[in-house]
C-alpha cells in the first residue's frame, strides 16, 4: 500500500458498493481512500454563506485555457508545474509547496492526456502519492507518454513506485512498512539532493517498496526499510523519491522541490502577489469594459461580503479594477463574532471608499433557525436565506452585469473533478457551483487560482488591515455551528461574549498568530455549580484551540495554564448563565476542528 495515512489498505469489501469503490479502501481514520482533493476541513475555511447550498446548480463553465494571465501563467507563454493527482490527501499540499517557491502550479487528474499537458505549456510534472498499490488491477496510471523524457517528472511515494514499475522495475509489499518519521541516506547528491547533507530526516507513509530499479536508473537514497528510497534517470529527467517532501515533517522537503522545479526543470520564480495583483486587476478591468462597450451597459459589479478574508480580498481586487462600478453587499445574519460587522464597515466604507450596503437581517435568520438543531439543516437554512436576502438587495441596485465570488483554487479543483476523483464531503460546504441555476449575472472570480495562504499575501500587498487578512478562519454559517443545538438570540449573546474573551486573552498572551484557530463553543450541557454561596444550574462553555500548518491535520494547542485560567475565570464571571468552562484536547483526526 502506497501511503498509510492516505490509505493503508482496508480491503474489506463494501457489499453494496461498486468494485472500484471497494478496492479503493479506507484510510486508517475511516474515510474513503479517495478523500484527497478537498482538505478535510470544510468548516475551517472562511466562506460566503450563500455558497453553503452548493450542490444543485452546475459549476461555472471554464474553458480549457482557463488560467492566470500573469507571469508563470499560461497566457504568459511560460507554463505551470502540474501535479498529477493519484488520490493522495497530500496532493493539494504539493501544489501549494510549489507555489511557495513563487512558481505557479496546478493540480490535475492523474489521467490528464499528455497532449493536454504539452498544450498547456507544462514545464515540470509531479506525480502525487496515492492510497492504492501500483500492482493492483485498478491502480491509477498516467498517460504513458509522461515517461518520454520531454518534460521532467518527479514521482513522490506512489508516484515513484509507479515510475519504477511502469518502466520495468519491481514494486512489492514491504517486509517492514514505514509510517512516520524516518531517516534517509543520500547516496547520490547530484540534481534532486544538491546542497543537502547525506543524512536527512523525512516523513514516510508506505507499505510497498521498490525492490528493483528499471534499466537506466540509479539509486539516489536509501532508508533502513527502503534500500531504493530514491531513483533517478537524469538522461530522461525522471526522478522518484519514496518520502514526502511536501509535509513539514520533512525539513528539507522544500529544497528537494526547489532543486527539481528550478534546478532540473529550469522554471523561473515569478508567481508573486504583486505580479498577480497587476495582471488580475488589468484582466478584470478589460473584461468589464469590453462587456459594457458591447452591451451599452454600465458594467456594474456586485460582491457579497461575508466578513472573511476571501470575499474581502476579492472585493479589493475588483474595486481597484472598476472603482465605483462595484457595490458590496453585506448581509448581517447576526451570526458573526463581536465587533466584526463594525470592522467591515470601517474598512470598506470609510478606509477604502467602497459603495457598501449593509443589510440587517438578524431577525429573519433567527426566525428560520428557530427550533432547528441539526447542523446540516442549519447550514442549508443559512445558505438559502442568504440567497433570498442577497437577491432582494441586488434587485434594488438595478441592472447588474457581474457578481464577484470568492472562489478559491481548492473549490475549482473539487468542482472540476468527477465523483470517482473528487474528495468525499464530510459536511456540506461552499463550492463554486453554489449559485442559483437561473443566475442572471456573469461571474468574476479573481481568486480562483489562489490557495488560502496566497489570498492572505495578496490582501496584505493590497493594504488591507491585518486584523481582517490575518484573522483565524471562521466558518460561513458563523456562530450557528458553534452553538450545539438550537440557535437563539440569548444563546448567541452568550457565545459571542465567551468567544470574545477567548480571543482577547489569547491575543493578550501573544499567542493568536501561533494558533490556527481558537474559539468558544456553547454546549447543550448544563451543570451544577456554586456562585455567591448559591447553587447554580447553568451552561457549559468549551474552548477549542488548535495548531496546524494548513488545516489538513491539527493538534490541540498546549495553552499555558495561566492563560486557560484567565479565560475560564473571565467567562464564568463576565458571561451570564455560564458556570463551567472545559478545554477540548482532541486532535484532528479523529475529531474535526469545528464541533458541528
Amino acid at each position: 500500500m502506497a501511503e498509510a495515512n492516505e490509505g493503508e489498505a482496508s480491503r474489506s469489501a463494501d457489499p453494496g458498493g461498486p468494485a472500484e469503490a471497494r478496492d479503493r479502501g479506507k484510510t486508517v481514520h475511516g474515510e474513503a481512500a479517495n478523500a484527497g482533493h478537498r482538505i478535510l476541513a470544510p468548516d475551517d475555511a472562511e466562506v460566503e454563506a450563500y455558497l453553503e447550498t452548493a450542490l444543485k446548480a452546475p459549476a461555472p463553465t471554464r474553458s480549457a485555457d482557463d488560467g492566470p494571465a500573469g507571469p508563470d501563467g499560461m497566457a504568459s507563454g511560460r507554463g505551470p508545474v502540474v501535479v498529477l493527482d493519484f488520490g493522495g490527501q497530500f496532493a493539494q499540499l504539493i501544489a501549494r509547496r510549489v507555489r511557495e517557491l513563487d512558481i505557479y502550479s496546478e493540480l490535475l487528474p492523474h489521467d490528464t492526456p499528455y497532449a493536454e499537458l504539452e498544450r498547456r505549456g507544462t514545464r515540470a510534472i509531479i506525480l502525487s502519492g496515492g492510497p492504492m498499490s501500483v500492482y493492483d488491477d485498478l491502480a491509477p496510471k498516467p498517460d504513458a507518454a509522461v515517461w518520454s523524457g520531454r518534460i521532467p517528472v518527479l514521482g513522490i511515494c506512489y508516484g515513484a513506485q509507479l515510475m519504477a514499475r511502469e518502466l520495468g522495475g519491481d514494486v512489492l509489499a514491504a517486509k517492514r512498512r514505514e509510517y512516520g518519521p524516518a531517516t534517509v541516506t543520500i547516496t547520490d547528491s547530484d540534481g534532486l539532493f544538491e546542497g543537502m547533507d547525506r543524512e536527512q530526516p523525512v516523513w514516510m507513509s508506505h507499505g510497498d517498496s521498490i525492490t528493483r530499479l528499471p534499466q537506466g536508473f540509479t539509486a539516489t537514497a536509501q532508508s533502513d526499510s527502503s534500500p531504493l528510497a530514491g531513483l533517478a534517470d537524469p538522461s530522461r529527467s525522471l526522478y522518484g523519491i519514496q518520502f514526502h517532501p511536501e509535509v513539514v515533517h520533512t525539513p528539507r522537503g522544500k529544497d528537494v522541490l526547489r532543486n527539481f522545479v528550478v534546478g532540473i526543470a529550469g522554471v523561473e520564480p515569478s508567481w508573486t502577489p504583486a505580479n498577480f495583483i497587476d495582471s488580475t486587476v488589468a484582466g478584470i478591468r478589460e473584461r468589464v469594459d469590453a462587456h459594457a462597450a458591447a452591451t451599452g451597459s454600465d458594467g456594474k459589479v456586485i460582491c457579497a461580503l461575508s466578513g472573511g478574508v476571501d470575499s474581502a480580498v476579492a472585493a479589493a481586487l475588483v474595486h481597484r479594477a472598476v472603482g465605483d462600478r462595484l457595490t458590496c453587499i453585506y448581509v448581517d445574519h447576526g451570526l458573526m463574532r463581536k465587533k466584526e460587522s463594525e470592522l467591515l464597515r470601517v474598512t470598506f466604507e470609510r478606509d477604502l471608499g467602497m459603495n457598501l450596503v449593509m443589510v440587517d437581517a438578524r431577525q429573519r435568520f433567527l426566525a428560520r433557525l428557530a427550533g432547528v438543531e441539526d447542523p446540516e439543516q442549519k447550514r442549508k437554512i443559512i445558505g438559502d436565506e442568504f440567497i433570498r436576502v442577497f437577491e432582494e438587495e441586488a434587485g434594488k441596485i438595478g441592472s447588474i452585469d457581474f457578481l464577484t465570488q470568492g472562489t478559491l483554487y481548492p473549490d475549482v479543483i473539487e468542482s472540476a473533478t468527477s465523483e470517482s476523483k473528487a474528495a468525499q464531503k464530510i459536511k456540506t460546504h461552499h463550492n463554486v457551483g453554489g449559485l442559483p441555476a437561473d443566475l442572471r449575472f456573469q461571474l468574476i472570480e479573481p481568486l480562483r487560482y489562489l490557495f488560502k495562504d496566497e489570498v492572505r499575501k495578496v490582501g496584505l500587498e493590497m493594504g488591507l488591515p491585518e486584523a481582517m487578512v490575518l484573522r483565524q478562519p471562521f466558518p460561513g454559517p458563523g456562530l450557528a455551528i458553534r452553538i450545539i443545538g438550537e440557535v437563539t438570540a440569548e444563546r448567541l449573546d452568550t457565545l459571542r461574549e465567551a468567544d470574545w474573551i477567548v480571543i482577547d486573552e489569547i491575543k493578550g498572551a501573544g499567542l493568536y498568530r501561533s494558533l490556527w484557530q481558537s474559539f468558544a463553543i456553547l454546549t447543550p450541557v448544563r451543570s451544577v455549580g456554586v456562585m455567591g454561596d448559591g447553587r447554580t444550574y447553568a451552561n457549559v462553555v468549551a474552548i477549542r484551540a488548535v495548531t496546524s500548518e494548513d488545516g489538513m491535520t491539527a493538534d490541540w494547542a498546549k495553552l499555558p495554564y495561566d492563560v486557560l485560567g484567565k479565560i475560564s475565570s473571565r467567562i464564568v464571571n463576565e458571561v451570564p448563565g455560564v458556570n463551567r468552562v472545559v478545554y477540548d484536547i482532541s486532535s484532528k483526526p479523529p475529531a474535526t476542528i469545528e464541533w458541528e
